[in-house]
């Protein structure tokens, strides 16, 4: 170990005589209590201790059951390790690890109690006492300052809030991370109801709070020194499909500045997570747009290539979710991305106060969306949790233009997008403005229910499904007698249950 570059990022004399192993921090975690972690998205988790408990359980030293609560996903060594040795009781607020949603949904000995939950919510929730008391905090840091507070790393999260309410706090001091991190974050605590002032904050770019999370010396029970590698999720190469969604998102961003209302680079955007929302920004590298800021929860690959084409001035967020690729890209050339990137508190990235005072454009994915608008971005066949809700709720609402974006069809043609009915809600119609395919757009800001299924099928749903689409429609307005949101339940629910016994949504095999 590099003596210097320890003393670098280790200036707290005071913490010296509490250096310790995983193995040694994993043994002051307890059974049965709640542990909350750092980071968002496998950025900015914490590592080794957490794959040390999972080592002893897995050896027969232990037996665990915890409650895990965490800003929004985490890493392979924490919501894997842990749901295969069956060592997570309770979890929260937002998952995207395969191990971790089959015990969910049924595939776990012990069984997992999971709360979804809207990621602006959770820290503020996790102060009122909604979640129960959480004994230890796990951070990853990437230095520690001499009065003894932590630098982040990748992510914020709900940070702060963790140190705040745990008893003890177990920090990892991770040395791959690198030590120009420090000056990229801006964590602001907020007071709760009715105490709670304004928030200050009316750019996306400004400064309200501290470069550092604040932590009491002595609530610091452990430092793990550690060099272990972030493993970030890839993202799926570009395709036709996904082009053309970010074709027709570009598109109806240049309408909106042809009619004179919101416009992409005045208003700040939000892209959701995955291999579709960076295509989005892709597409936007190549379109007319420049100056483009962002106020979101995660940054992907894509804001570097904005940013690096000179299209994109200045990104806040929460977490750098980026790909291996970008990971290394952005890590070996912070300097030049300082100043343009902004790392707050999920609980000000997702705040709906600030994000409708600042007029975002949030745009979304969905697993499904229906006739009338209704958006299921969680769940499927209504039943089995998926990844969760994680931010969208938060910018669908708030949002001065909410975009929700999906392939029209699934599993190689066999699922329709576009359905009759969503088998789960996660955004209501009302907070749905705009749904983009590869086919097309709708808008559906000033419609009535019946005008805005005509509007979807015709401009987002597949042509091998859209003559159904219409005889269902057609016929549920003439079984309703014109009612304000005409339906046919039994069609509806038929509909979802084919999917589930063949994996087809075909509207013919319902008939």
């Amino acid at each position: 170990m590099n003596t210097m570059e320890l003393d670098k990022r280790f200036r707290c004399e005071a913490l010296r005589d509490r250096v310790m192993s995983a193995e040694e921090a994993a043994l002051l975690i307890r059974d049965g209590e709640n542990v909350a972690v750092s980071g968002f998205t496998p950025s900015g988790c914490p590592k080794a201790v957490p794959l040390a408990l999972a080592r002893q359980v897995r050896d027969g030293e232990r037996k665990l059951r915890l409650g895990l609560f965490s800003g929004a996903s985490t890493g392979e060594e924490l919501d894997s390790a842990w749901a295969e040795q069956d060592i997570i009781a309770r979890r929260l607020p937002y998952m995207t690890s395969k191990a971790l949603r089959a015990a969910v949904n049924g595939g776990s000995r012990e069984g997992v109690a999971y709360t979804d939950q809207h990621l602006g919510m959770v820290a503020q929730n996790a102060r009122y006492g909604f979640y129960g008391p959480i004994r230890t905090a796990i951070i990853e840091a990437a230095a520690i300052t001499e009065e003894g507070h932590l630098i982040p790393t990748t992510a914020v999260g709900c940070s702060q809030t963790w140190i705040d309410l745990a008893e003890q706090v177990i920090v990892e001091l991770n040395l791959r991370q690198p030590a120009e991190l420090e000056g990229f974050h801006d964590i602001y605590r907020l007071a709760d109801p009715p105490a709670r002032q304004p928030i200050p904050l009316t750019d996306a770019a400004q400064r309200i709070g501290l470069p550092y999370l604040s932590c009491p010396v002595e609530k610091i029970a452990a430092v793990v020194i550690t060099d272990l590698p972030e493993k970030p999720r890839p993202l799926a190469p570009e395709d036709e499909v996904s082009k053309k969604i970010a074709h027709n998102i570009v598109a109806f961003l240049k309408n909106e500045k042809a009619q004179g209302r919101l416009s992409a680079d005045v208003c700040p955007l939000q892209s959701g997570v995955g291999s579709v929302a960076n295509a989005v920004l892709l597409g936007l590298k190549d379109s007319d747009f420049s100056h483009l800021r962002f106020f979101s929860e995660v940054m992907q690959d894509g804001i570097l290539d904005l940013m690096d084409a000179g299209k994109a001035d200045m990104a806040s967020a929460t977490s750098l979710s980026l790909s291996e690729a970008g990971m290394q890209r952005l890590l070996g050339n912070l300097e030049a991305y300082r100043g343009k990137l902004l790392l707050r508190d999920s609980e000000i990235s997702n705040s709906a106060e600030v994000i409708r005072r600042l007029g975002v454009i949030a745009m979304n994915t969905a697993v499904e969306a229906d006739l009338y608008g209704n958006v299921n971005s969680s769940q499927m066949n209504g039943t089995s949790v998926y990844n969760g809700i994680g931010g969208s709720g938060d910018y669908a609402r708030n949002a001065a233009i909410s975009i929700f974006m999906t392939n029209s069809v699934a599993k190689n043609g066999k699922i329709s997008s576009i359905v009759p009915m969503v088998s789960h809600v996660d955004h209501t119609e009302h907070d749905v403005d705009v749904i983009v395919t590869e086919q097309g757009w709708a808008d559906l800001r000033g419609l009535s229910p019946k005008q805005r299924a005509v509007s979807i099928i015709e401009n987002c749903a597949h042509p091998d499904y859209r003559e159904q689409l219409r005889a269902y429609f057609e016929d549920a307005c003439a079984a309703t007698r014109g009612a304000q949101t005409p339906h046919l339940l039994d069609r509806c629910f038929a509909f979802h249950r084919q999917l589930k016994e063949t994996g087809s949504m075909r509207m013919d095999e319902e008939k």
